[in-house]
């Protein structure tokens, strides 16, 4: 018995010394991630990834629990220079968390099997969310085309950005009627 302690205690030691298993993500063999605890999109942040986090990669991949491979860039926005890494769940763009040197600020979830605490996943529809843009929404900039973002019921931090097909002109919100078929693109938490 004594001896199987020490295996025991030994084991991770011995396991993680071992070059050809320095790879292997540890942290999902601890009890606690047995069950499967899934991200989710609260006001604190998404999963583990709130306005405490550090814009460092070792930071953002142990609070995303390993689950995505990460590549960072700069970009500007508003004439300052913003820091960003783009987590990647096999080779899919599946969030992409930006912030100034310091913390995270905003996370922009792309993946669907993220859902905010109220059950908001990427895909779902706006006519499932509201009965009217007015009130809720305004026209934004997407990478898609036209897009409208609006913020979550009840929500400081979240919002939802909606992307459909629409012919009208460029920065004009569409009718609530276009937009009772578009469906959420990116789930947004912003500090």
């Amino acid at each position: 018995m004594k001896s199987l302690r020490l295996l025991l205690c030994a084991l991770p030691v011995v396991l993680t010394g071992c070059s050809t298993l320095s790879s292997v993500n540890w942290s999902a063999a601890y009890p606690w991630n047995w069950f499967g605890a899934s991200t989710e999109v609260t006001e604190q942040g998404v999963g583990h990834l709130t306005a405490a986090t550090p814009m460092e990669q070792e930071a953002i991949a142990s609070a995303l629990g390993g689950d995505y491979r990460l590549r960072s860039g700069m970009k500007t926005e508003k004439g300052n220079i913003v820091r960003y890494f783009e987590a990647l769940k096999d080779d899919q763009l599946a969030l992409v968390i930006s912030g100034s040197n310091s913390a995270v600020s905003r996370v922009e979830v792309l993946d669907s099997d993220i859902e905010t605490d109220s059950g908001v996943k990427v895909g779902t529809p706006f006519s499932d969310l509201y009965q009217k843009a007015f009130g809720n929404c305004t026209s934004a900039v997407a990478d898609e085309g036209v897009a409208v973002e609006c913020k979550a019921e009840g929500s400081q931090h979240i919002s939802y950005l909606f992307t459909g097909s629409w012919s009208g002109p460029e920065g004009l919100m569409p009718s609530d009627d276009a937009l009772k078929n578009w469906k959420v693109s990116k789930i947004i938490w912003q500090q």
